[in-house]
């Protein structure tokens, strides 16, 4: 008898998100939740920043008009966190879709916020929250960073070694070579849109980046899953108040994709304006047959040559300590110099 692999179904998001509307944004994740497993999916992947939107402010003028639009209170405010009632209705819809959920959204912890993707089974129970290790370029004008624990791969007996990475942590040849030697098997590759100084900036556009999105398949032998959001005229209509930045961001730009083990795209893909999912259905069987031709972190490296140094310690920002003065009583210090 042979080993069985889990054979399933998974959507893809390609949608608009609520830009800057926290509750909208929870409404319209729960609804593409349930058609996701209406359509008997048992894995969704939404994309980079879906709740409540990617920033796209960031990219069209300077701080200081981004302050005075009131892009930044409104995008720190609709921003989630994880121990409000928000996110509690998204931990339940995925429980009562049953299925998993990889949903990527921006963090607010405290007086920061962070690019994460929050890792839901279908118990409703998290499985991972992790940060974007490093915010590209003008998105550090927005957000925090992770650290080494937000590289990790989560076994999982319904749908197999499922990982994720946002953005351009697939351009990050040292991070992805970290997933891939812990045997991941699904990969959740979080994109926000490609319509982003379209056409003078290629290495923002789709060929480029569902590029990187094939060859993380093909390096880690992995399959793929890669939600692209796409851009709303009603995001182009607020964030392009003057008409020469109509050519800084277009509407559209959704290239939602999914890749196999052996760099194939699975399924049909969306026209580039179109809302909806992605299905369909993965073999992990394949996993095998790929990695028999080149497993990037077994038969196929050379750790005698190349290795990678890995730290995956969760940094703390304040560690407490006490010195030993702080352990002895004042009535001992007394007793001791008498």
């Amino acid at each position: 008898m042979g080993i069985e692999h889990p054979k399933y179904k998974v959507a893809v998001v390609q949608a608009a998100p609520a830009w800057l509307d926290l509750d909208a944004s929870i409404d319209k994740s729960i609804a593409l939740i349930r058609e996701a497993a209406e359509k008997g999916a048992r894995l969704i992947a939404f994309p980079e920043a879906f709740i409540p939107g990617y920033p796209w402010h960031i990219w069209m003028d300077s701080p200081a008009w981004a302050i005075g639009r009131g892009f930044v209170q409104r995008y720190f405010d609709n921003s989630l966190s994880y121990d409000s009632p928000q996110a509690e209705r998204l931990r339940d819809a995925v429980r009562k879709a049953r299925l998993t959920a990889v949903i990527g959204l921006s963090e607010r912890d405290g007086g920061s916020l962070y690019l994460a993707q929050w890792l839901i089974g279908p118990d409703g129970e998290t499985i991972a929250k992790r940060r974007k290790l490093r915010p590209t370029h003008a998105e550090r004008t927005v957000y925090g960073e992770g650290d080494g624990s937000d590289l990790a791969v989560h076994a999982r007996a319904d749908i197999g070694r499922l990982g994720a990475l946002c953005c351009w942590e697939h351009l990050q040849p040292l991070s992805k070579y970290a997933m891939y030697a812990q045997n991941e098997q699904v990969h959740v590759a979080a994109w926000p849109s490609f319509s982003l100084y379209d056409p003078f900036a290629p290495a923002l556009g789709a060929e480029v980046n569902n590029a990187a999105s094939r060859v993380y398949a093909v390096e880690g032998s992995c399959f793929v899953l890669a939600p692209c959001a796409t851009v709303s005229q009603a995001m182009i209509d607020e964030l392009c108040d003057r008409p020469d930045k109509h050519a800084l961001l277009h509407a559209g730009g959704g290239f939602a994709a999914i890749y196999g083990p052996d760099g194939s795209q699975i399924g049909e893909k969306l026209a580039p304006d179109q809302e909806g999912l992605l299905i369909a259905e993965i073999d992990l069987g394949a996993i095998g047959v790929a990695k028999n031709a080149a497993d990037p972190a077994g038969h196929y490296s050379r750790p005698d040559v190349t290795r990678l140094l890995l730290n995956k310690k969760r940094y703390q920002r304040v560690e407490q300590f006490a010195l030993p003065v702080d352990t002895v009583e004042p009535t001992d210090i007394a007793a001791a110099a008498s």
